[in-house]
């Protein structure tokens, strides 16, 4: 282990509530991978001898959670709906760090006509509301989880690709920067060699906190009931089948898939601002 990772990892250690962060956002990755495995029913099947039943609570163990309106396991949809919720965030977060990073990188590199095009339609991404305009890309893309990625994933680009943006302009005038033009290296490799790295550390902690915030806009679009099928075992989904029966006092149906969206969005939050503060060498003794 080198200096600068032992220095990361101690600074990292200090932040208790990072580490907490860490531990439930590695046990969430787990039961995104193996939650189908782990079910102890069907997400999908229905009982409606079953239906709204309550769970430990009411000393019912073969549905601790309790079940839904349709008579089905709450502890497995949310099991399953763990690696939907996840597999969303992971795909958005990939797609926005390809296209943010890349174009951040060019405009900023670049500058000139190149980088006033692309400020340009960062502008006007960013003018929109998020949700809005991800409800807008829904609606004129069509329904489906991928559609819904995609639309996630726009939203997402033009923020990253401006703070990437704003990285390179103080990289590319580093005097290494300016040796190696000099030497006569191409512009593809001077940003792939000598900018990219240093643009690595903004762009990691700011990843890391949209992964809560891509898991919430899934959850909001499933609430809403588009761009994810309302019968998938999605949380935002799941959330939005319970509400009607909060009323009726059956509130586990709402309140377990609160949780988990809760639970997930506050600690990649949390693990975001304990990257920022570790990979901060000012912060670092």
């Amino acid at each position: 282990m080198n200096s600068e990772l032992e220095m990361f990892v101690r600074q990292f250690k200090k932040n208790r509530l990072a580490v907490a962060a860490f531990i439930i956002a590695l046990l969430l990755v787990f039961i995104a991978l193996f939650g189908t495995y782990l079910t102890p029913y069907d997400p999908l099947d229905t009982n409606l001898e079953a239906r709204l039943v309550p769970g430990f609570w009411a000393d019912n163990m073969e549905n601790p959670l309790g079940t839904d309106g349709l008579g089905r396991d709450i502890l497995s949809r949310l099991l399953h709906g763990a690696g939907i919720s996840l597999k969303v965030g992971y795909t958005v977060i990939l797609i926005t760090a390809l296209v943010g990073i890349s174009t951040g990188i060019l405009s900023g590199y670049m500058g000139g006509v190149i980088d006033l095009i692309i400020m340009r339609l960062v502008d006007i991404i960013l003018a929109f509301p998020p949700l809005l305009l991800a409800l807008v890309i829904v609606a004129a893309l069509g329904t489906g989880i991928e559609r819904a990625m995609l639309a996630i994933a726009i939203i997402y680009i033009p923020g990253l690709a401006r703070i990437v943006r704003g990285s390179v302009l103080t990289v590319k005038e580093l005097p290494y920067v300016e040796a190696s033009k000099a030497m006569g290296g191409s512009h593809f490799w001077i940003m792939l060699r000598h900018v990219l790295p240093n643009v690595i550390t903004p762009t990691v902690v700011y990843l890391t906190l949209l992964l809560g915030d891509a898991i919430l806009y899934t959850a909001a679009l499933g609430f809403l009931g588009v761009g994810i099928d309302p019968s998938m075992p999605e949380w935002g989904a799941m959330l939005s089948g319970g509400k009607d029966y909060l009323l009726l006092g059956k509130w586990w149906v709402t309140v377990f898939p609160g949780f988990m969206i809760f639970l997930a969005v506050l600690s990649f939050n949390l693990l975001g601002d304990g990257l920022r503060e570790a990979m901060d060498a000012k912060l670092r003794i």
